[in-house]
């Protein structure tokens, strides 16, 4: 029989499009058993992102959804009935660990604050996913995670110099978040079995992305300097980029920072004079002449694939890697295929599909997604019936009441 490390562990999330939704993938495939709840009028967004299964949009059948929320059971609830509201208070009693992303001061005007819920469940422990924080003066101030990581601070240092910003691709901030809120959850979870008390977490987006960019930080912190766009070069290396290699649409990011990779470089392009040639000497010299060496390199690298360019430089102790696509990752990377990152589910609208395995492996415990992503309020009944133990006419007043929209 097969073991999971938080086999027991109960989930209900209240959270949507990434951040949560990822901390609750990773909770569920670890064996914690997770109900998502939406809103029967205004569901999970990432329901309406492609790609959708044979490019036919439907509630159900978007695959992005279907990544993010493989392994959970899925639930209706219409908070603003009373009805939803009780039946809401019956799941955080069920519950362990009560995650929801409203913005500040909703959940207030339901009667479900960390307040209000811990009077209910004393001990749960409840994780609040918010931009900027419950607190300051900026706590209830509306955004999406694409257009936040302007506001972090990612989107000035994207781009060329002489371009205006470009924001990173997808909403950067909501993919760190999710690893520092496991951490926490984990440590809360700790905390609650050696003093059997509860908690409310606060997690702060803004907060949780400032540490990727601690050197810009640092910087002007000791400096004054403000760094900005520089597009794929380094003030550390050179050549430092991404270089066409042989074939359609091809690359291959390398990168040389210090005399020994540089001669181990010259020598593999079979260009050996240039080790003594004064522009290239130093580091420093490699960077100011940075525009005329990369010329240099890529006249070789077209000559050769991005897997001969890689292999070659790796093997001589210079960083290198092969720009993938998706293809390559799902079809072609061979430390993927050895670990089975991949795996197949199903789903009853769109019928078979990859999912992704957590990226870490237990020695006697099993890790892994267990079911397709639910249907919208798939799990009403069975939630009810099975894991609330309500009665047949218990169910049937929720529902006729409107308690699942």
């Amino acid at each position: 029989m097969e073991r999971f490390p938080c086999q027991g562990l109960r989930i209900l999330d209240f959270s949507w499009i990434y951040t949560g939704p990822i901390v609750t993938k990773f909770l569920a495939n670890a064996g914690a058993q997770v109900v998502k709840v939406e809103s029967p009028r205004g569901p999970d967004d990432l329901r309406g992102y492609a790609p959708y299964r044979d490019g036919i949009p439907g509630i159900n059948r978007s695959t992005f959804f279907a990544y993010y929320n493989d392994s959970k059971l899925g639930v209706t609830i219409d908070l603003a009935n009373p009805k939803g509201r009780e039946l809401a208070t019956r799941l955080i009693q069920w519950c362990d660990v009560f995650v929801e992303a409203f913005r500040p001061g909703t959940l207030e005007k339901w009667g479900l604050s960390y307040e209000d819920v811990r009077k209910v469940k004393p001990d749960v422990i409840m994780i609040s996913f918010t931009m900027q924080g419950q607190t300051g003066p900026n706590c209830r101030q509306p955004t999406f995670g694409a257009f936040f990581q302007s506001l972090v601070g990612f989107t000035n240092l994207v781009g060329w110099p002489d371009e205006p910003p470009m924001p990173p691709v997808g909403a950067y901030p909501d993919f760190i978040g999710p690893w520092l809120v496991l951490i926490a959850i984990l440590s809360a979870l700790d905390y609650r079995r050696r003093n059997g008390k509860g908690l409310h977490i606060d997690i702060s987006q803004l907060e949780t992305s400032l540490q990727f960019l601690a050197p810009a930080l640092l910087d002007f912190r000791v400096n004054g300097r403000i760094q900005t766009r520089q597009g794929y070069y380094s003030g550390r290396a050179a050549p430092h980029g991404v270089y066409r290699c042989k074939g359609d649409d091809r690359w291959c990011a390398l990168a040389v920072y210090n005399d020994k990779q540089w001669i181990a470089l010259c020598e593999i392009i079979g260009k050996p004079e240039l080790i003594r040639d004064q522009k290239f000497a130093t580091v420093t010299s490699r960077m100011e002449n940075r525009l005329a060496l990369d010329k240099v390199v890529e006249r070789w690298t077209v000559e050769h694939t991005a897997e001969e360019v890689m292999s070659l430089m790796q093997s001589a102790g210079i960083a290198a890697g092969v720009v993938q696509n998706g293809r390559d990752l799902l079809e072609r990377d061979p430390q993927l295929k050895h670990r089975e990152h991949w795996t197949l589910l199903n789903h009853p609208e769109i019928g078979e599909h990859f999912a992704e395995v957590p990226p870490y492996k237990f020695s006697s415990l099993v890790v892994k997604p267990r079911h397709g992503a639910p249907c919208l309020g798939e799990h009403n009944e069975y939630v009810c019936k099975q894991l609330l133990e309500m009665s047949d006419d218990e169910f049937i007043e929720y529902l006729e009441k409107g308690a699942f929209g």
